[in-house]
């Protein structure tokens, strides 16, 4: 109970309340005698809004709710409240503080008016070794609570890796999307002035000779729509010379459509002959409406590679968000890296950071859904970007061992204190300053690599490295084929 909140509190005979005990499932099957040997008790009558645990003053009592009702809530580290319980009449609370031995930060408060016995931490234990039907009882509660508890946080660590990748998806879809929408545009813009510039061409008596110059320019251009990448000194002096050319002998847009006619890999020397077959205006027309032509073959390549790119984060997300509903399964560890290091690019490339692989030639198969791999490469990665300093490198390793396949990341970070090392795995536990961690991310990548797959990870770090190391346990069963309908 609060320090604050000072609450009259009566020692009362515990066998005075046999009547409404006998409704609490916990003590129902205790004998008046039972009860009698146990001793006294607190009878707290609270009002409501009171607080009965506090965080800041922690409690070891075990409590039994007679009348009222109260509701517990977790504490984050970022300063968020999570509901993780409630007590109603005839339910019983506080067992799992006095059993293992940990103070959580939750906060009990009795939501109306309440009336509740309280055993002191020996009275409790009191209670536990002259009852073996109710200790039965009590650990049976204390099981399910942090079953409850375990899957809770679970399910909160999944939906915390879940935003990191949806904020992460956020990113990688504005770049291509931008990308084609750009594309699409410009393309607008030169299938006008195609038009145009056809429609004033086809009104001219072009010469037999002056359509073979075209077809063979449009043919080369089209062919070497992509040419050879020059350096950027290299490709500037092609594009100066280019557009006085073009200049001198009077085309329009001279310095506009120069870089494209240079990207196509012509040269002066090869539009000579247009020169020589074309009047000014007429060769100004069919270079503008040559540089169109090839510049909207370019921008659909550019739409093109934009829509990939899109389907490409479409099917990491894919795999990330679904794999648990195919069971287990065959997932290729590489392919599941891989996806999560495309969602979280955007992290890289803000901060920067480089990231190397170095990845095993064979193809390593892990029995397993996917999304228990993903959600543990996406803490992991998230935390080695977190800690690298900008400019830094990632390393991305992966290797056989007899019966295992390694993974190991590496960041070049500042490193985890040797004192604090045997602790990185608690629940709760955070190097990171209040409020940027919820100190769940390494025990749920623990549980999974440990329980889920019966493998180890470890910790090895120093000022300048930091480095996890995964093994998971292969064997002849993951080669099996995948389950219909599943994504491979």
């Amino acid at each position: 109970m609060s320090a604050a909140q000072t609450i009259p509190v009566r020692t009362v005979r515990l066998s005075d309340f046999a009547a409404e005990l006998a409704q609490v499932p916990v003590f129902a099957t205790l004998t008046p005698e039972d009860l009698i040997s146990l001793g006294d008790v607190e009878l707290l009558e609270v009002p409501a809004e009171t607080v009965l645990f506090d965080p800041a003053a922690p409690a070891r009592d075990y409590c039994v709710m007679l009348q009222g009702r109260a509701v517990a809530d977790r504490v984050e580290p970022d300063g968020s409240i999570t509901r993780i319980g409630k007590a109603r009449t005839g339910e019983c609370f506080g067992e799992v503080v006095l059993l293992s031995g940990k103070q959580p930060r939750v906060k009990v408060v009795a939501t109306e008016p309440s009336r509740i016995l309280r055993f002191s931490e020996q009275a409790f234990w009191h209670l536990m070794d002259c009852c073996p039907q109710v200790r039965e009882l009590i650990l049976a509660n204390m099981a399910q609570r942090l079953h409850t508890y375990q899957a809770e946080i679970a399910h909160r660590e999944k939906l915390i890796a879940l935003g990191t990748l949806a904020a992460g998806l956020m990113h990688e879809l504005n770049n291509p999307g931008t990308a084609a929408k750009r594309a699409a545009s410009q393309l607008r813009e030169n299938l006008a002035r195609l038009q145009t510039l056809s429609l004033r061409f086809c009104d001219r008596e072009n010469t037999p000779t002056q359509m073979a110059c075209m077809r063979e320019l449009q043919h080369d251009a089209i062919a070497h729509a992509k040419s050879a990448a020059l350096s950027t000194l290299e490709q500037a002096d092609a594009e100066e010379t280019m557009a006085d050319w073009l200049a001198e002998s009077g085309v329009d847009n001279a310095y506009r459509i120069a870089p494209s006619l240079v990207a196509m890999g012509l040269n002066p020397s090869e539009l000579n002959c247009m020169k020589h077959e074309f009047a000014s205006d007429g060769l100004s027309d069919a270079l503008n409406w040559l540089e169109s032509l090839v510049s909207s073959i370019s921008l659909v390549g550019a739409i093109e590679e934009s829509i990939s790119r899109v389907s490409e984060l479409v099917m990491a997300v894919k795999k990330f968000a679904y794999d648990d509903r195919c069971g287990l399964r065959p997932v290729d560890v590489h392919d599941s890296i891989q996806s999560t290091i495309t969602i979280l690019g955007h992290k890289l490339r803000i901060k920067p950071v480089e990231l190397v692989k170095e990845f095993s030639a064979t193809s390593p198969l892990i029995r397993s859904t996917g999304a228990a791999l993903s959600q543990v490469w996406t803490n992991l990665l998230d935390n080695a970007i977190d800690a690298s300093p900008a400019g830094g490198t990632i390393h991305v390793r992966t290797w056989s061992e007899p019966g295992s396949m390694c993974v190991s990341i590496s960041d070049q970070g500042s490193g985890i204190p040797a004192d604090l090392q045997a602790r990185i795995f608690e629940p709760f536990f955070t190097t990171k300053p209040v409020g940027e961690g919820t100190g769940l991310g390494l025990e749920i990548v623990h549980r999974i690599v440990t329980q889920h797959f019966g493998g180890s990870i470890e910790l090895n770090s120093r000022p300048g490295q930091t480095t996890f190391l995964v093994r998971l346990p292969q064997s002849p069963e993951a080669a099996l084929p995948a389950l219909p309908g599943c994504p491979s």
